[in-house]
C-alpha cells in the first residue's frame, strides 16, 4: 500500500512541473520583476524624433544661408568683372572723345558751318551719347574750386590763389561715381561770373 501512494506522489509532481501548451519549459510567464514588459516610453521616442527633425531644419537653413551668400558673392565678382573690362575699354575711347573736342574747338567763330564741320559734330554727339549710355560723365571743371581728387592742375596763373579752375586742358571723366580719368587744369582765383558753358571741361559733353 505504501508503494502505491508513494506512485501516486510522483504523478502529480510531474503533472505540474509540465509546461503549458504554447510556452517552453521553464517559462513562468512573468517578464519582469513587476510582471509587466521591458518596452520604451514612447514619449522618449517622440521627444528623440523632435530632435532630429531640429537638427537637420538647422543645418539645412545654414547650408541654404551658406549657398545665398556664395551667390551674392560670385555676382559680386562677375559684376565687378564687367565693370574693369568696361573700364578699359571706355579709358580707351576718351582720347577720341579729346579730338572731337581739339578738332570743334579750333573751328574759327567766322567760320560758316559747312558740311565737314556739322557732320564732325554729329559724331562727336554720337560718341558722347554712348559715353553717357555706358555711365561716364564729364568731371565739373570751368569755374569749379579746385578738388584734387578730380582735378590735375598744370598750370597756376601768377599773383592768384589757384583755388578755382580758370582753363581746361583736357576733360576729366567719372564711371558710376569712380574716377576713369582726372581733369587737367589751369587754376586761379574765382572768375567773377560763370564759366563758359559751351568750353570744353565743364560738366556736360561737348561734341
Amino acid at each position: 500500500m505504501d508503494e502505491r501512494r508513494g506512485s501516486g506522489g510522483d504523478d502529480a509532481s510531474t503533472s505540474t512541473a509540465t509546461a503549458a501548451p504554447g510556452m517552453s519549459p521553464g517559462d513562468t510567464g512573468v517578464t519582469g520583476s513587476d510582471g509587466v514588459g521591458d518596452h520604451a516610453d514612447p514619449r522618449d521616442e517622440m521627444d528623440t524624433l523632435r530632435a532630429e527633425r531640429d537638427a537637420l531644419i538647422d543645418q539645412l537653413q545654414r547650408e541654404r544661408a551658406d549657398f545665398a551668400n556664395f551667390r551674392r558673392r560670385v555676382d559680386g565678382e562677375r559684376a565687378m568683372a564687367r565693370q574693369l573690362a568696361s573700364r578699359d575699354i571706355l579709358i580707351r575711347i576718351l582720347p577720341v572723345m579729346d579730338d572731337f573736342d581739339r578738332a570743334l574747338a579750333a573751328v574759327p567763330a567766322d567760320q560758316p558751318e559747312t558740311g565737314w564741320i556739322s557732320g564732325t559734330r554729329m559724331v562727336g554727339k554720337k560718341l558722347a551719347s554712348v559715353l553717357e549710355s555706358a555711365g561716364v560723365t564729364p568731371v565739373p571743371t570751368l569755374g569749379e574750386r579746385f578738388d584734387p581728387a578730380l582735378h590735375e592742375a598744370v598750370a597756376t596763373e601768377p599773383g592768384t590763389a589757384g583755388d578755382h579752375v580758370v582753363e581746361v586742358y583736357q576733360g576729366g571723366y567719372r564711371l558710376a561715381g569712380t574716377l576713369l580719368r582726372p581733369a587737367m587744369v589751369k587754376t586761379g582765383d574765382a572768375p567773377g561770373g560763370g564759366g563758359d558753358e559751351d568750353a570744353p571741361g565743364d560738366d556736360s559733353f561737348q561734341a
